[in-house]
């Protein structure tokens, strides 16, 4: 655990408590941060969340603004979290932040939790310093999420609303996208991406209750993929562009919405290409190429990747993007699966049951899934699964049954132990 890391968890209940009164509380002692912010974009949604934050910096960046940006979980480093104007916040930085922060809660008595005392650094951070735009992404659900206390966005974002983390945001697709849709500000504009029928309804009804007029996908502008490149389409403008960098084919999707926010924010034509093309967003279906594990792999000629996926839509999109691989280059495919052990397992693979692939389980530091009871499931899902213990002898295993592709996924905190085995792997 990085040093920022074991600080909070020292000083902080680490509960997942959703409620914004401590968090009003705590920005009134810092001096309201929150509204001292340059324009925001806020990002709401049940996964996509990180790489639609990734694509709209990429192409605002590359518009020539300065892009402030609040990302969750981390993966390697505890910085990664907080952007300021393009760079990760320094340790320094991010201490003496903390410093203040701390300061605030023992002047008033009150307490925070970790992401609450998180999420008042970021705010915090990049209320003091110089740029154009703020990409804000919710940690959990929306509108008792800690980064709604941003009253007056520019923008609001709310990716594909699907089940996860039931024991707070229920069991309920109506119920969830009520959370995401608690981000939608009067006069500020929605723009929201392909949704259940189900989920559009609660979006829209949330929209006309605030006074939020909406840009949905599917109805005023779509995307997809065509001869190698990407098209967006919506009533005013036909654009043909490159493909997004990010892998698999719901990028495509990823990348319309964040298109869709750009031209919200007028940036040009130009520059939606060139962010498409620079966008980096790791541990989402990303190839390995350096650090230990990509070595014994490409020893072996195999493939290596890694995704942190963690919910059953989030594992439809890997399947989809794994048969589009096996598609145009066939090779014996293994998975080396991770979880934590409050998500839901059975979900996971029942999403990947049309891929042929042998399943690796494996452990990580935190409260995972013991490796043995998610290979039952994996079993019971009809995959030929094995309890591995540990990512190294999991691919061991798999490189030695002629494994040509291999994945690693499930969870973000599996994915930020492998990244952070190398310092070439690190994101930064």
């Amino acid at each position: 655990m990085d040093p920022i890391s074991e600080r909070l968890r020292a000083r902080h209940p680490q509960r997942i408590d959703l409620s914004l009164d401590r968090m009003r509380a705590l920005c009134a002692a810092l001096g309201n941060p929150q509204d001292k912010l340059p324009p925001v974009v806020h990002v709401a949604g049940t996964n996509g969340k990180g790489s639609t934050v990734a694509l709209i910096r990429a192409i605002a960046e590359a518009a020539g603004l300065r892009v402030h940006a609040y990302t969750s979980p981390h993966l390697v480093r505890f910085n990664e979290r907080i952007r300021l104007a393009g760079t990760l916040i320094t340790d320094d930085a991010l201490n003496a932040i903390l410093d203040r922060v701390e300061a605030a809660m023992a002047e008033t008595g009150g307490e925070a939790t970790v992401f609450e005392s998180t999420t008042a650094a970021g705010l915090l951070a990049m209320s003091e310093a110089p740029a154009d735009l703020a990409v804000i992404e919710v940690g959990l659900g929306g509108s008792l999420d800690a980064t709604n206390v941003i009253a007056r966005p520019l923008l609001s974002v709310i990716t594909p609303v699907d089940l996860d983390h039931a024991e707070f945001l229920g069991t309920t697709i109506e119920g969830v996208a009520g959370e995401k849709a608690g981000i939608l500000k009067a006069g500020a504009r929605g723009v929201v991406a392909r949704q259940s029928e189900a989920a559009m309804a609660v979006i829209e009804r949330r929209a006309a209750e605030v006074g939020s007029p909406l840009t949905v996908m599917g109805v005023d502008f779509d995307a997809w993929a065509e001869r190698g490149g990407l098209v967006y389409q919506d009533h005013e403008r036909f654009l043909d562009l490159p493909a997004p960098a990010l892998s698999g084919a719901h990028q495509f999707d990823n990348a319309g919405v964040a298109i869709a926010a750009a031209l919200e924010l007028d940036l040009p034509e130009a520059a939606i290409a060139e962010g498409l093309k620079a966008v980096r967003w790791p541990a989402r279906m990303q190839r390995l190429t350096a650090g230990p594990y990509a070595d014994k792999a490409q020893k072996a000629d195999a493939e290596l990747w890694l995704d942190g996926g963690h919910n059953p839509h989030a594992a439809r999109a890997l399947a989809r993007a794994l048969s589009d691989r096996q598609v145009r280059a066939p090779r014996p495919t293994a998975l080396i699966v991770g979880m934590l052990a409050n998500k839901d397992a059975g979900g996971f693979f029942e999403a990947l049951k049309g891929i042929d692939a042998q399943v690796f389980t494996v452990a990580f530091d935190g409260t995972a899934a013991e490796p043995e009871a998610l290979a039952a499931v994996a079993q019971g899902r009809g995959f030929g699964a094995l309890a591995a213990g540990s990512v190294d002898a999991a691919l061991d295993r798999a490189l030695a049954l002629g494994a040509g592709r291999v994945v690693i996924c499930g969870s973000l905190y599996l994915a930020g132990e492998v990244l952070g085995t190398s310092r070439e792997t690190w994101p930064i």
